[in-house]
């Protein structure tokens, strides 16, 4: 005989894993070391000031709004270092530091923890931050510094602002940059999205970890390689054309390790498909006819509004379930 009383009981679905959310976090930490690494060897240390006081920003204010209102402590689980450092690579290196902190308190309080915390917030903490110090500070958020240019670690930041491979996109120009440049990341633009070759590598790595599928990069990227490929907004060859919009801005950052945020994106095979293709598509309109060069932060929080439409449309037929047939419009009005 068996004995049953020790069996529980419980719904659907049954899953069972060994990792939590501290040790996913501490993946996506790993993954975005490299980009932080070339990013110190472009900008100078700076940029790792600029990091380091993002994160400690973003873990405070998780731990005083805990404190402030009495709830547990969540700092340990990792989350706010990694939005800590996500909101920094969305930034120039020039950003002063006061606004990287406002950056941190929007992020944290108003996207993250009024929603309820980890797991809960409609939209990425780090690009709901950007956003909001791209409407308040527009002129420091597109001061772009010139590469191996000396900053100073703490003060104010007066240089002259370079061009970025994604404005001479914007203008229907090849960058003055060859395309390794572009893919090692020795171009201005904002500390972690430069170097795509180093933003893959991290991928790689939360691939291997299982942290993220290839579905929601894959279809994200993919779409905007396609409309690229296929609708060339300026000379020198269509390829070349989309390889330099691949390799260019926060496509890669946000396709890897903002696009595929669990509580912010579809949890449905299909569903994240039509996710990365809907991410993918707007960023080439934003990107083709909006008045800024950028469309991948603003193409994600879009989406991430849509996930719950998404995630109604795409969720997959209970097993044996069989559709009701409607009866004919003869019987209804016999039956009343």
């Amino acid at each position: 005989m068996y004995d049953l009383s020790q069996v529980k009981v419980s719904n659907s679905p049954h899953i069972r894993s060994e990792d939590n959310t501290r040790q996913i976090m501490l993946d996506v930490i790993i993954a975005l070391v490299p980009a932080l690494a070339l990013a110190i060897f472009v900008f100078g240390a700076r940029a790792l000031v600029v990091t380091a006081v993002s994160v400690i920003g973003c873990v405070f204010f998780e731990w005083l709004y805990n404190k402030l209102l009495k709830k547990p402590c969540t700092i340990g689980n990792c989350s706010a270092i990694v939005t800590g450092m996500l909101l920094a690579y969305t930034l120039p290196v020039t950003a002063p530091l006061w606004m990287v902190l406002i950056g941190d308190l929007f992020a944290i309080v108003i996207v993250k923890s009024l929603f309820g915390g980890i797991g809960k917030n409609f939209m990425n903490p780090a690009l709901g931050g950007r956003a909001f110090l791209m409407a308040s500070y527009p002129v420091f958020m597109t001061m772009w510094s010139k590469v191996h240019t000396a900053l100073p670690l703490f003060g104010s930041c007066d240089v002259t602002s370079s061009a970025t491979p994604l404005s001479f996109l914007k203008e229907g120009r090849l960058p003055d940059v060859s395309m390794t440049d572009a893919a090692l990341g020795m171009v201005g633009g904002c500390i972690g999205e430069v170097s795509a070759l180093a933003l893959l590598v991290g991928g790689v790595w939360l691939l291997y970890r299982r942290v993220i599928s290839l579905r929601i990069p894959v279809a994200f990227i993919g779409t905007v390689a396609v409309l690229t490929l296929i609708f060339p907004k300026g000379d020198g060859g269509a390829f070349t054309w989309m390889a330099y919009e691949l390799l260019s801005g926060g496509l890669m950052l946000g396709a890897i390790f903002m696009a595929t945020d669990y509580a912010s994106s579809p949890v449905t095979p299909r569903g994240q498909i039509i996710y990365g293709v809907g991410c993918g598509v707007l960023t080439v309109l934003i990107r083709y006819f909006g008045s800024y060069p950028e469309g991948v932060s603003y193409a994600i929080l879009i989406m991430n509004c849509c996930v719950f439409l998404i995630e109604k449309i795409s969720q997959p037929v209970k097993f044996g379930y069989v559709k009701p047939v409607k009866a004919p419009k003869a019987e209804k009005e016999a039956a009343k």
